[in-house]
C-alpha cells in the first residue's frame, strides 16, 4: 500500500474462538471475511505468521491520509478515501462493507450498509478505536468507542 505497510487485501476468514460468520452462515465468511471481537481479531492476525499484527489507529490513519483522509481529516468528508479503499477502488485494498454482530444482544446488522473494521488501539479497558466505510454517507469514519465484545472486519498488516 502507499504509506509503505503490507497490508491485507481481503477480510480475514480464519477460524478462532469468538470469529463469527455473518447469521452465522459459512457463505458470509466465504463473501465477507469473519466478524471478530477486539481479542479474536488480535489472536487471528498473528496467527497468519511472522510479523502480521492488527493495525494500531495510526495504521488506519496512516493509510487513510494517503487516499484524501477520514471523514474529520479531510476536505470532503472522507469520500475519496472510502471511494479509493472499497471494493473496486483504486488502491486495491477492497474493504467490503460487511455489518457487524452487537456486543449486547448478539444480532447481526448492517450488511452491505457500513464496514467496520478494528484497530488494536485501546481507548479504555472495554473500548478500542475501529474505522467505519459508510455506504450511506460514502465517507470513511474513526470512532474510539468500539466495545470490544462487538465483532467486527479485520484487516491485518505488517511492516
Amino acid at each position: 500500500m502507499q504509506d509503505g505497510k503490507e497490508w491485507t487485501t481481503a477480510n480475514l476468514d480464519v477460524k478462532v474462538d469468538d470469529a463469527y460468520c455473518y447469521d452465522g452462515a459459512e457463505v458470509n465468511c466465504r463473501r465477507y471475511g469473519r466478524l471478530y471481537t477486539w481479542e479474536a481479531a488480535q489472536r487471528a492476525c498473528r496467527a497468519l505468521g511472522a510479523g502480521w499484527r492488527l493495525p494500531a489507529e495510526e495504521d488506519w490513519r496512516r493509510l487513510a491520509t494517503h487516499y484524501g483522509g477520514v471523514r474529520e481529516d479531510s476536505r470532503d468528508s472522507g469520500h475519496a478515501a472510502y471511494h479509493a479503499l472499497s471494493s473496486g477502488g483504486r488502491s486495491g485494498f477492497d474493504a467490503l462493507l460487511g455489518g457487524s454482530r452487537s456486543s449486547n444482544d448478539h444480532q447481526y446488522a448492517r450488511l452491505e450498509a457500513h464496514g467496520f473494521y478494528w484497530t488494536a488501539s485501546e481507548t479504555s479497558a472495554a473500548n478500542a478505536w475501529f474505522y467505519n466505510f459508510g455506504r450511506g454517507g460514502q465517507s470513511l469514519n474513526r470512532h474510539p468507542e468500539g466495545n470490544k465484545q462487538m465483532a467486527a472486519s479485520v484487516r491485518c498488516v505488517r511492516e
